[in-house]
Protein backbone atom coordinates (compact mmCIF):
# COMPACT_ATOMS: atom_id res chain seq x y z
CA UNK A 1 0.00 0.00 0.00
CA UNK A 2 1.42 3.36 -1.01
CA UNK A 3 0.51 5.16 2.22
CA UNK A 4 2.47 2.62 4.27
CA UNK A 5 5.48 2.83 1.97
CA UNK A 6 5.36 6.61 2.08
CA UNK A 7 5.45 6.79 5.86
CA UNK A 8 8.19 4.20 6.01
CA UNK A 9 10.23 6.36 3.64
CA UNK A 10 9.54 9.47 5.74
CA UNK A 11 10.80 7.90 8.96
CA UNK A 12 13.84 6.37 7.26
CA UNK A 13 14.70 9.62 5.45
CA UNK A 14 14.47 11.65 8.65
CA UNK A 15 16.77 9.31 10.54
CA UNK A 16 19.32 8.96 7.73
CA UNK A 17 19.43 12.72 7.11
CA UNK A 18 20.12 13.37 10.78
CA UNK A 19 22.67 10.58 10.97
CA UNK A 20 24.60 11.94 7.98
CA UNK A 21 25.05 15.37 9.57
CA UNK A 22 25.46 14.06 13.12
CA UNK A 23 28.09 15.80 15.22
CA UNK A 24 26.51 15.56 18.65
CA UNK A 25 24.55 12.29 19.13
CA UNK A 26 22.58 13.72 22.07
CA UNK A 27 21.33 16.60 19.93
CA UNK A 28 20.61 14.20 17.08
CA UNK A 29 18.46 12.03 19.39
CA UNK A 30 16.47 15.09 20.49
CA UNK A 31 15.96 16.15 16.87
CA UNK A 32 15.01 12.66 15.75
CA UNK A 33 12.48 12.34 18.58
CA UNK A 34 10.99 15.66 17.55
CA UNK A 35 10.69 14.63 13.90
CA UNK A 36 9.44 11.15 14.80
CA UNK A 37 6.77 12.74 17.00
CA UNK A 38 5.67 14.89 14.06
CA UNK A 39 5.55 11.76 11.88
CA UNK A 40 3.55 9.97 14.57
CA UNK A 41 0.93 12.72 14.53
CA UNK A 42 0.58 12.34 10.75
CA UNK A 43 0.50 8.53 10.97
CA UNK A 44 -2.18 8.76 13.65
CA UNK A 45 -4.26 11.03 11.44
CA UNK A 46 -3.94 8.72 8.43
CA UNK A 47 -4.56 5.64 10.58
CA UNK A 48 -7.76 7.18 11.87
CA UNK A 49 -8.92 7.83 8.30
CA UNK A 50 -8.09 4.29 7.16
CA UNK A 51 -9.84 2.81 10.20
CA UNK A 52 -12.91 4.87 9.27
CA UNK A 53 -12.72 3.47 5.73
CA UNK A 54 -12.51 -0.03 7.19
CA UNK A 55 -15.56 0.61 9.36
CA UNK A 56 -17.49 1.91 6.36
CA UNK A 57 -16.51 -1.11 4.22
CA UNK A 58 -17.44 -3.46 7.03
CA UNK A 59 -20.79 -1.79 7.50
CA UNK A 60 -21.55 -2.00 3.74
CA UNK A 61 -20.58 -5.67 3.66
CA UNK A 62 -22.64 -6.53 6.73
CA UNK A 63 -25.66 -4.60 5.43
CA UNK A 64 -25.38 -6.50 2.15
CA UNK A 65 -25.22 -9.80 4.05
CA UNK A 66 -28.24 -8.78 6.10
CA UNK A 67 -30.17 -8.09 2.87
CA UNK A 68 -29.18 -11.49 1.48
CA UNK A 69 -30.42 -13.16 4.65
CA UNK A 70 -33.59 -11.06 4.64
CA UNK A 71 -34.61 -11.90 1.06
CA UNK A 72 -33.66 -15.54 1.53
CA UNK A 73 -36.09 -15.76 4.43
CA UNK A 74 -38.76 -13.85 2.49
CA UNK A 75 -38.38 -16.31 -0.42
CA UNK A 76 -38.82 -19.22 1.99
CA UNK A 77 -41.94 -17.64 3.41
CA UNK A 78 -43.35 -17.01 -0.08
CA UNK A 79 -42.77 -20.65 -1.08
CA UNK A 80 -44.38 -21.86 2.14
CA UNK A 81 -47.34 -19.61 1.35
CA UNK A 82 -47.57 -21.18 -2.11
CA UNK A 83 -46.72 -17.88 -3.83
CA UNK A 84 -43.96 -18.82 -6.26
CA UNK A 85 -44.17 -15.46 -8.03
CA UNK A 86 -43.20 -13.53 -4.91
CA UNK A 87 -40.57 -16.14 -4.13
CA UNK A 88 -38.93 -15.53 -7.50
CA UNK A 89 -38.91 -11.75 -6.86
CA UNK A 90 -37.23 -12.27 -3.50
CA UNK A 91 -34.73 -14.76 -4.93
CA UNK A 92 -33.80 -12.34 -7.75
CA UNK A 93 -33.27 -9.56 -5.21
CA UNK A 94 -31.16 -11.83 -3.05
CA UNK A 95 -29.02 -12.72 -6.05
CA UNK A 96 -28.39 -9.01 -6.72
CA UNK A 97 -27.02 -8.59 -3.22
CA UNK A 98 -25.01 -11.81 -3.53
CA UNK A 99 -23.44 -10.47 -6.73
CA UNK A 100 -22.29 -7.38 -4.83
CA UNK A 101 -21.22 -9.44 -1.81
CA UNK A 102 -17.95 -10.69 -3.30
CA UNK A 103 -16.67 -7.21 -4.20
CA UNK A 104 -17.86 -5.79 -0.87
CA UNK A 105 -16.08 -8.58 1.01
CA UNK A 106 -12.90 -7.99 -0.97
CA UNK A 107 -13.07 -4.24 -0.29
CA UNK A 108 -13.58 -4.89 3.42
CA UNK A 109 -10.69 -7.38 3.57
CA UNK A 110 -8.33 -4.90 1.92
CA UNK A 111 -9.50 -2.06 4.18
CA UNK A 112 -9.09 -4.28 7.24
CA UNK A 113 -5.55 -5.32 6.20
CA UNK A 114 -4.58 -1.71 5.56
CA UNK A 115 -6.03 -0.66 8.89
CA UNK A 116 -4.06 -3.35 10.70
CA UNK A 117 -0.83 -2.32 8.97
CA UNK A 118 -1.37 1.33 9.86
CA UNK A 119 -2.11 0.44 13.48
CA UNK A 120 1.05 -1.66 13.57
CA UNK A 121 3.06 1.24 12.15
CA UNK A 122 1.47 3.60 14.66
CA UNK A 123 2.24 1.25 17.57
CA UNK A 124 5.80 0.58 16.36
CA UNK A 125 6.55 4.26 15.93
CA UNK A 126 5.10 5.01 19.35
CA UNK A 127 7.23 2.24 20.86
CA UNK A 128 10.37 3.51 19.12
CA UNK A 129 9.79 7.05 20.35
CA UNK A 130 9.27 5.84 23.91
CA UNK A 131 12.39 3.70 23.66
CA UNK A 132 14.44 6.64 22.36
CA UNK A 133 13.17 8.83 25.16
CA UNK A 134 14.22 6.19 27.67
CA UNK A 135 17.67 5.86 26.08
CA UNK A 136 18.17 9.59 25.53
CA UNK A 137 19.54 10.15 29.05
CA UNK A 138 22.07 7.38 28.50
CA UNK A 139 23.24 9.02 25.28
CA UNK A 140 23.48 12.42 26.98
CA UNK A 141 25.44 10.90 29.89
CA UNK A 142 27.87 9.24 27.51
CA UNK A 143 28.34 12.50 25.61
CA UNK A 144 28.97 14.37 28.87
CA UNK A 145 31.63 11.82 29.85
CA UNK A 146 33.16 11.98 26.36
CA UNK A 147 33.36 15.79 26.48
CA UNK A 148 34.92 15.64 29.95
CA UNK A 149 37.47 13.12 28.74
CA UNK A 150 38.29 15.33 25.76
CA UNK A 151 38.91 18.25 28.14
CA UNK A 152 41.15 16.05 30.27
CA UNK A 153 43.04 14.97 27.16
CA UNK A 154 43.56 18.61 26.17
CA UNK A 155 44.69 19.49 29.69
CA UNK A 156 47.05 16.52 29.62
CA UNK A 157 48.56 17.83 26.40
CA UNK A 158 49.10 21.22 28.04
CA UNK A 159 50.61 19.53 31.09
CA UNK A 160 52.95 17.55 28.87
CA UNK A 161 54.03 20.78 27.21
CA UNK A 162 54.72 22.32 30.64
CA UNK A 163 56.69 19.24 31.66
CA UNK A 164 58.69 19.49 28.46
CA UNK A 165 59.31 23.17 29.17
CA UNK A 166 60.47 22.34 32.70
CA UNK A 167 63.02 19.96 31.23
CA UNK A 168 64.24 22.68 28.90
CA UNK A 169 64.39 25.13 31.83
CA UNK A 170 66.48 22.66 33.83
CA UNK A 171 68.87 22.41 30.92
CA UNK A 172 69.12 26.21 30.85
CA UNK A 173 69.86 26.23 34.59
CA UNK A 174 72.57 23.63 34.09
CA UNK A 175 74.03 25.64 31.23
CA UNK A 176 74.01 28.84 33.32
CA UNK A 177 75.69 27.05 36.24
CA UNK A 178 78.36 25.76 33.93
CA UNK A 179 78.95 29.26 32.54
CA UNK A 180 79.29 30.59 36.08
CA UNK A 181 81.72 27.79 37.06
CA UNK A 182 83.83 28.50 33.98
CA UNK A 183 83.85 32.22 34.80
CA UNK A 184 84.89 31.58 38.41
CA UNK A 185 87.60 29.23 37.24
CA UNK A 186 88.86 31.85 34.80
CA UNK A 187 88.88 34.49 37.57
CA UNK A 188 90.92 32.15 39.75
CA UNK A 189 93.37 31.58 36.94
CA UNK A 190 93.67 35.32 36.33
CA UNK A 191 94.41 36.12 40.04
CA UNK A 192 98.02 37.16 41.14
CA UNK A 193 100.12 34.17 42.30
CA UNK A 194 100.74 33.98 46.08
CA UNK A 195 104.28 35.03 47.23
CA UNK A 196 105.12 32.39 49.84
CA UNK A 197 108.17 34.30 51.04
CA UNK A 198 106.10 37.36 51.96
CA UNK A 199 103.59 35.23 53.78
CA UNK A 200 106.33 33.66 55.86
CA UNK A 201 107.92 37.09 56.53
CA UNK A 202 104.73 38.31 58.22
CA UNK A 203 105.21 35.75 60.95
CA UNK A 204 108.42 37.39 62.04
CA UNK A 205 107.90 41.08 61.37
CA UNK A 206 104.48 41.45 62.94
CA UNK A 207 103.65 42.96 66.37
CA UNK A 208 105.52 41.29 69.27
CA UNK A 209 102.96 39.55 71.44
CA UNK A 210 105.15 39.72 74.58
CA UNK A 211 105.50 43.52 74.40
CA UNK A 212 101.74 43.86 74.29
CA UNK A 213 101.43 41.76 77.44
CA UNK A 214 104.06 43.89 79.22
CA UNK A 215 102.26 47.12 78.32
CA UNK A 216 98.96 45.78 79.54
CA UNK A 217 100.48 44.79 82.88
CA UNK A 218 102.00 48.25 83.27
CA UNK A 219 98.62 49.91 82.55
CA UNK A 220 96.90 47.84 85.19
CA UNK A 221 99.59 48.69 87.78
CA UNK A 222 99.22 52.41 87.10
CA UNK A 223 95.47 52.30 87.44
CA UNK A 224 95.75 50.49 90.77
CA UNK A 225 98.19 53.06 92.05
CA UNK A 226 95.91 55.99 91.10
CA UNK A 227 92.94 54.48 92.91
CA UNK A 228 94.77 54.27 96.26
Amino acid sequence: MSILSRFGDIVSANFNALLDKCEDPSKMVDEYIRKATEDLAEVKKETSAIMATEAQAKRAYEENQNNIDKYAKLAEKAVMAGNDGDAKIFIAKKQEFEANGASLKQAYDVAHANSEKMKQMHDKLTEDINSLKARRNNVKSQMAVAKTQEKINNIQKSSDKVTSSMGAFARMEEKAQRRMDEAMAMAELNAEPVDEAKSAEAKYTGVNASSVDDELAALKAKLNQDNK
